[in-house]
């Protein structure tokens, strides 16, 4: 009555949906989809309206009996009670009934995660009024795109960029990686290498959990990384010679960096392209002192590891 008019014949529905069953003889229960009857229910609210002695409904009800009877009419139309329905704890059991022929074998746990966090995102969209509805082919599209993303060759993304931590970055700034790019003068890159090594660490981990890679699987795809590095390094020193100055050194070392975080020649399934993952994968492999960038890397890895074990 306050948000819309009363007697819009053409305005929203009015739902209200509850936990708790509807008693019988009530205007809620009158109301009950799927089969309401509203002039039963108009009349059992009317009744209320006027014996009511609940101080709480007060100017609730004098406002509904204000109301022209034709208004009055319209407005309970509208109404509809959905009654009996799951609990929070219940719902994701009923769901996963719903959606079973869709659930991947092995992940219903995962795919479940990833649904549950986009229908969120829709519910905190509506209540903002960014928009009204979440139709059924929207809803049927998105559990299809999750689900293409457990297939063989392919890997869901658990992981966004928003879910780096503030804190992370102060953890993450003296790591060995964060030096390794410093050494090569790539200042301006460290943020966003923070952001890609935690995503990568914290996308393996999920994928772990859920058990959608294995260690093999990663072993490999790390072994081809450095693989492909090593080669890439080797050419380097060879174009540097043994008389390359210092900063002709932070060049190439810089040179090398961009090449190799933008290489996407291997990945750890065929159609997963996520930059993000070969780029963290690289800062991970650096962190260890597998990979580096300046051609001295080895040594100044050692200096930092002697540094911090005195």
């Amino acid at each position: 009555m306050d948000t819309h008019a009363p007697g819009d014949e053409y305005g929203p529905m009015l739902t209200l949906v509850t936990t708790q069953e509807a008693r019988p003889g009530t205007a809620m229960a009158a109301l009950k989809a799927p089969n309401p009857a509203p002039a039963q229910a108009l009349d059992l609210l009317i009744a209320a309206a006027q014996e009511s002695k609940a101080k709480e409904t007060k100017d609730a009800r004098a406002a509904f009996l204000a109301l022209q009877p034709a208004q009055r009419a319209v407005f309970v139309q509208r109404m509809r009670v959905i009654d009996g329905s799951p609990s929070i704890d219940d719902l994701d059991a009923q769901v996963r009934v719903k959606l079973r022929a869709a659930l991947p074998d092995g992940h219903a746990d995962s795919f479940m995660r990833q649904l549950w966090a986009w229908w969120y995102e829709q519910t905190v969209d509506m209540l903002q009024k960014r928009h009204t509805s979440v139709s059924v082919t929207r809803l049927m599209q998105r559990i299809s795109r999750i689900r293409d993303d457990y297939t063989s060759d392919r890997l869901p993304t658990l992981v966004d960029r928003e879910d780096f931590p503030q804190e992370a970055e102060t953890e993450l700034a003296d790591a060995c990686f964060i030096h390794q790019l410093r050494w090569v003068g790539a200042g301006r890159q460290l943020n966003k290498a923070m952001v890609d090594y935690y995503r990568a660490y914290t996308q393996t981990v999920a994928w772990l959990e859920d058990d959608l890679v294995d260690l093999d699987e990663l072993a490999r795809f790390e072994d081809n990384l450095a693989d492909e590095w090593q080669r890439e390094f080797d050419w380097m020193l060879d174009d540097l010679g043994e008389d390359a100055t210092d900063r002709e050194q932070e060049q190439a070392g810089k040179a090398l960096l961009r090449k190799t975080l933008d290489q996407t020649r291997y990945r750890i399934r065929g159609a997963y392209d996520e930059a993000f993952f070969s780029r963290g994968k690289h800062h991970e492999l650096a962190d260890r002192g597998r990979v580096g960038w300046h051609p001295d890397f080895e040594a100044r890895v050692k200096n930092l590891i002697r540094a911090a074990r005195a």
